[in-house]
């Protein structure tokens, strides 16, 4: 029989008002419940749970959480990937299996058509997924499946990962999809909704185990949300933008190799 504590019937939520405060939730209950378990693809151990994380007004301050790798011009980039396929090229090259957006792009539109249909309809889905590709890959896609739904006048997004990096991917996975969200919402002239992030192994290695102590410390030792997030709008937006040339340059370096 299966304890309470088993991989089999533990399943974590956390809610938080905006993106940060679920993450960092969800960091905690990582830390306190996550049990160790084998990854044998990768020939490491990791530390798991089941995770669900809603952020309930996901455009709200502040959106930036400290606690993710990298800074305003490593995100900048991954909106700019995620919304925009600055590298799918890599994909038509051979060089990579897949990115999110190539696999998105020719959805979008279906979803936005759907639900100028009908907004009550339960059909706007994304597939992420290809099993045909992922079966043979030694690095399937992790984000599967998104469905959006219009619920009293807001868009509200289901996001589906079979696997997440906690301390490497979770945050910037999360506020990508949420500016996706918004993109869509605005398409349909309809309010932003709720954000739902599940993984179904929200994990984190065991080379990242100190990383996800010393986030565990910094959220345990904030006095507030200064110490460990920053606003959006009024800070990190401009900075992000800051980093556009030079990640246009970037890229038509990597597109002219």
């Amino acid at each position: 029989m299966l304890g309470t504590n088993d991989f089999g019937v533990r399943e974590c939520m956390v809610y938080g008002e905006n993106l940060p405060e679920a993450y960092h939730k969800a960091l905690l209950e990582l830390a306190a419940d996550g049990h160790i378990y084998p990854c044998d693809d990768w020939n490491t151990t990791q530390k798991e749970v089941s995770m669900t994380m809603v952020v309930l007004n996901p455009l709200s301050e502040p959106m930036i959480s400290k606690l993710f790798i990298g800074g305003p011009r490593e995100l900048e980039q991954y909106r700019q990937e995620m919304l925009y396929g600055i590298l799918d090229f890599e994909v038509e090259r051979g060089n990579w299996a897949y990115t999110y957006h190539q696999r998105m792009e020719e959805q979008i539109p279906f979803v936005i058509k759907e639900l100028k249909r009908n907004p009550s309809s339960r059909r706007a889905v994304i597939l992420v997924r290809d099993w045909r590709i992922d079966s043979e890959s030694d690095d399937p896609a992790c984000l599967q499946h998104i469905q959006y739904f219009i619920r009293e006048g807001r868009l509200h997004s289901k996001v589906l990962f079979r696997s997440n990096d906690a301390c490497k991917a979770t945050f910037m996975n999360a506020f990508a999809l949420i500016l996706q969200q918004k993109m869509i919402a605005d398409e349909l002239g309809v309010e932003v909704g709720t954000y739902s992030h599940r993984a179904n192994s929200f994990h984190c290695y065991a080379k990242d185990f100190d990383m996800l102590d010393g986030y565990v410390k910094r959220i345990q030792n904030a006095e507030d949300s200064d110490d460990i997030c920053f606003e959006y709008e009024d800070d990190w937006k401009e900075l992000m933008e800051m980093y556009q040339p030079e990640i246009a340059k970037t890229v038509e370096e990597l597109r002219n190799r």
